[in-house]
């Protein structure tokens, strides 16, 4: 008999006490073999208080609580370390405001048996993306394609936070390197797992804007990402030479 792989979602949260407690059992539902990892930035709305009392009566629940607003990408890599620590075998990004729908997991989990890296696409068959406002639609589609011509990746939707990795490249990164957050994050991750000889495989899934709650969103993150991109270019023309 096979061994039960062992999963684990890693969610980051500020702020997000009304999405929290409707997530964690919708996630909890997908598989039996699943655990939820939050990281939360010390969010003045509470969120870790409700975290704390679901994990009072789930054990498939734990948080790791930081002092201020940190940022996206150090909370995944603190998710990372701790799936490696933990012995876990896959491990999802997941937003906490119900823009990456749960009931999406298993398709993830069917398609991580061939891949190391399976990203929700939102640019794959189609624009799949609900809610947002026609400027910021464009914003995202011509990053990812600007994304693709620096950087020579092989993916449609590099800035897309929804993905499921195997515990194997995660260990393979220099996880100490990476300082980026947002956007830029996503495309580090995906770029140095990709250079590594690892295998990409984009799913089409359906965006969709938060249901409550305010956005994360700044211009400081669009501005990292760009910087990324011609960091990543050059570190690699570098290494070529």
């Amino acid at each position: 008999m096979q061994e039960q792989r062992k999963i684990l979602v890693v969610i980051p949260t500020y702020n997000e006490a009304d999405n929290i407690p409707k997530l964690i059992p919708a996630v909890l539902r997908q598989a039996e073999n699943i655990d939820i990892l939050v990281v939360d930035d010390g969010s003045p709305d509470g969120t870790g208080n409700i975290v704390k009392q679901i994990m009072t009566t789930n054990p498939h629940v734990q948080m790791v609580e930081r002092k201020g607003k940190q940022g996206l990408g150090t909370a995944y890599v603190v998710g990372f370390r701790y799936a490696i620590q933990h012995g876990y075998d896959y491990v999802f990004e997941m937003d906490a405001d119900f823009s990456h729908n749960p009931n999406d997991i298993p398709e993830f989990l069917a398609n991580i048996k061939n891949a190391d890296l399976v990203i929700g696409s939102r640019y794959i068959n189609g624009v799949r993306v609900l809610n947002w406002p026609m400027n910021r639609l464009l914003l995202s589609y011509s990053a990812n394609v600007y994304t693709q011509i620096i950087t020579g990746i092989p993916v449609r939707d590099a800035t897309g936070g929804f993905k499921c990795y195997r515990i194997e490249p995660l260990k393979a990164i220099d996880l100490d390197k990476i300082r980026s957050n947002g956007y830029a994050f996503q495309i580090e991750m995906s770029f140095k797992i990709w250079k590594k000889g690892f295998r990409l495989l984009e799913i089409p899934i359906i965006f969709a804007d938060r249901r409550s709650g305010v956005s994360k969103m700044s211009k400081s993150i669009v501005y990292e990402a760009v910087f990324m991109l011609w960091k990543l270019r050059l570190r690699s023309l570098f290494r070529r030479l």
